[in-house]
């Protein structure tokens, strides 16, 4: 009896030890979306390091309210805020970083977490010097012992940023292609470039969504995370030595938010320094860590390996309860509560003293992390490493030459077939607008077709006239700047993270929407005409059509320079629509052009409006002669008389194709101005 005792302890014992096991083989299992043994990107580049030192960071207050935010004159007045209306006084200003310090190397993983308006994205911004509107008071920012550069982050660190701003209609394999294609040296192969992108797809666990479209809130595509990896594997093409990420797990379930801080702790692995911030992990996520920097109101806090954290706030007396979450703790900690002033002040005055006793405890050191032990080093041991690499095959890459990128005429042909691929994929939105341009021909065409084989009175004729390059074009406005709009965050950042220059891009998109413009000016301009009964012979049918291609296509480029020019798709919408009804106005059929006064006369002048209606009617008129009843008689009234009288002969056919070039040439070099020079930022970046 007495020995049978111990033995059945020993039984017990060994049972409970083969459940945990089980049990966090299985956990292992849930939490992993394919096997593990798969490609391990790593970088084969020095080792990077980036510290911050003393950094003092102001950003301006948006207005009236107490609420920092990066914002330039430019930007207020595109938002027609009035001078007067900007908070310029004493309090204009807030400092969103305070004192910061901190220094992380390759292979590790810093979390930067803390409350909404803690400073996180402002310090990833600064990071990556993409603060517009802020200044640095004091302090540097040093990668690889170099001052921070717009140059030296292009060449090294890689930004993904919080929304996901990709082609909707595009698979993933196209998009990680097509990007390959613009981020990748000349000196690549096109078979290196579709390995680089199979192996980044592997890497990011997408290979059973490789030929699934991307889409969007409209689009049927990936899920979240899926969507969100793509966004990782964009940058991550061209393997960048440091990875910074804006809030990656916004926006994700818990279970897909695991699995992407996965990722990211591999790809920290791979010699690479992963920054991100993020709001309140969860215990799981904390755990992936190397590094916590803990921010309230831009100061820190705490900064130090994730696995101390908690032995931290517990000797200066803030321990963490039993069965909580360290990050929500710690994070509830550190926030500000402004429900009353009094208890702002409070938590204020308790981050100052939290603040305080930190500095005391690290500034000393050389990397200003708290330490549990002194000579604490966080990196990854021999072991650790070789277990990784017998579990995962190795992929060492070189880094990017920036110098041998494709470059002028390689990148348009890339950007070209991008636009037409994305575009004639959304079949819906194609059938729609065709639709549309056809419904509108059918409807005018059997408005005026019940006059069989009798031609058109002068009044019907010049009212037709007038609907047929008056009627579309405002449609087309209004398509052209919400799809514009729908794709200026994307271009934004490409043309941020030197994707690739304006130029290229602006010929690619010019002449990427020809294809659709004149399907649409077919569907429309071509059943009107016949249908109408207007003049039979094929050459004024050609020079009708070739007039309505050219007064659609004004307006397809004054939608492109007006959303390329103004921030938010509302306001966009309201002056494209202002300069529409200007034209429309002054058109000459509204008011007689010998009519107007000196304002809309010369608002007439560039009104393509004008131009193409002067155009239609000589094409109709002249060389007819109509037939007038008045009473018991008949008058002959030449064509010619009816444009003298209505003002639209001062100019010969020819010069109202001229001007209408004119004036899409001139619409189209104030769209490159704007590409080149104002900054295309999506609405919720404004």
């Amino acid at each position: 009896m007495g020995m049978l005792i111990p033995l059945l302890v020993l039984f017990v014992l060994a049972c409970t030890a083969a459940t945990n096991q089980t049990i966090m083989t299985s956990r292992d299992t849930v939490f992993s979306s394919e096997d593990d043994n798969s490609l391990y990107f790593t970088y084969s580049g020095q080792v990077n390091i980036l510290e911050v030192r003393d950094l003092n960071y102001q950003v301006k207050v948006l207005f009236v309210c107490k609420l920092a935010a990066q914002i330039p004159w430019y930007e207020k007045l595109a938002e027609l805020k009035m001078p007067w209306e900007w908070n310029t006084g004493p309090d204009a200003h807030m400092m969103a970083i305070q004192n910061l310090n901190f220094k992380v190397s390759s292979g590790q993983m810093l979390a930067v977490i803390g409350s909404s308006g803690c400073g996180k994205t402002s310090l990833l911004d600064v990071i990556t010097c993409k603060d517009e509107g802020g200044k640095i008071k004091t302090g540097e920012i040093l990668i690889n012992g170099k001052l921070s550069t717009k140059q030296i982050v292009k060449k090294c660190v890689a930004h993904v940023r919080q929304d996901d701003r990709l082609l909707p209609n595009l698979t993933v394999r196209e998009t990680l292609l097509f990007v390959a294609k613009l981020r990748l040296s000349k000196t690549f192969s096109d078979v290196q470039r579709k390995k680089r992108v199979e192996d980044v797809i592997a890497e990011l666990r997408l290979r059973q969504c490789a030929n699934t479209r991307v889409g969007n809130e409209y689009v049927r595509g990936v899920s979240g995370g899926e969507r969100r990896r793509v966004s990782i594997g964009v940058q991550l093409l061209w393997n960048p030595g440091i990875l910074i990420l804006d809030e990656p797990t916004s926006g994700l379930d818990s279970f897909t938010a695991h699995n992407l801080v996965i990722t990211l702790s591999r790809l920290a692995r791979g010699n690479r320094l992963v920054v991100l911030s993020i709001h309140q992990p969860r215990s799981d996520i904390f755990q992936l860590f190397d590094l916590v920097l803990l921010l309230s109101s831009g100061a820190t806090i705490y900064s130090g390996t994730a696995c101390d954290m908690v032995q931290y706030f517990t000797t200066i007396g803030y321990p963490c309860p039993k069965y909580s979450n360290p990050a929500d703790f710690y994070v509830d900690l550190a926030s500000i509560d402004r429900r009353s002033r009094e208890q702002e002040m409070m938590c204020l005055e308790k981050t100052r003293s939290l603040t305080a006793l930190f500095w005391e405890k690290v500034k000393d050191s050389d990397d200003f992390l708290w330490k549990l032990r002194e000579g604490n080093k966080i990196v990854i041991t021999s072991n650790e490493q070789s277990a990784y690499t017998t579990s995962e095959t190795a992929i060492n890459v070189n880094s990017r030459s920036v110098d041998e990128l494709p470059r002028g005429f390689r990148q348009f042909c890339i950007l070209l077939r991008r636009q037409v691929s994305n575009d004639f994929r959304d079949l819906v939105m194609l059938l729609l607008h065709g639709f549309e341009a056809l419904l509108m021909s059918l409807l005018i065409g059997f408005l005026y077709y019940g006059h069989g084989g009798n031609s058109l009175s002068i009044q019907d004729t010049t009212a037709l006239l007038y609907m047929i390059g008056a009627l579309t074009p405002f449609a087309v406005v209004l398509d052209v700047i919400a799809k514009c709009h729908s794709e200026r965050a994307m271009l934004y950042h490409e043309l941020e993270d030197g994707m690739y220059s304006v130029t290229p891009y602006f010929f690619a998109k010019i002449l990427g929407e020809l294809p659709e413009h004149c399907a649409f000016v077919v569907m429309y301009g071509v059943p009107i005409y016949w249908l109408a009964n207007l003049t039979p012979e094929p050459e004024c049918f050609l020079l009708n059509f070739l007039l309505v291609w050219l007064v659609v296509y004004c307006s397809r480029t004054m939608a492109l320079w007006i959303a390329a020019l103004l921030p938010t798709l509302q306001l966009s919408s309201f002056i494209g629509n202002a300069f529409f009804n200007s034209f429309y106005l002054t058109g000459g059929f509204i008011i007689s052009l010998d009519n107007l006064w000196a304002v809309p006369r010369g608002i007439s002048e560039i009104s393509f409006l004008r131009w193409g209606f002067e155009g239609l009617m000589q094409v109709q008129f002249k060389g007819l002669t109509y037939n007038m009843p008045f009473g018991n008689f008949t008058i002959q009234i030449p064509g010619t008389h009816v444009l003298n009288d209505m003002g639209l002969n001062s100019e010969p056919l020819y010069a109202c194709y001229l001007v209408l070039l004119g004036i899409s040439a001139g619409f189209m070099v104030l769209y490159f101005i704007s590409l080149k020079f104002i900054k295309q930022k999506s609405s919720q970046d404004w």
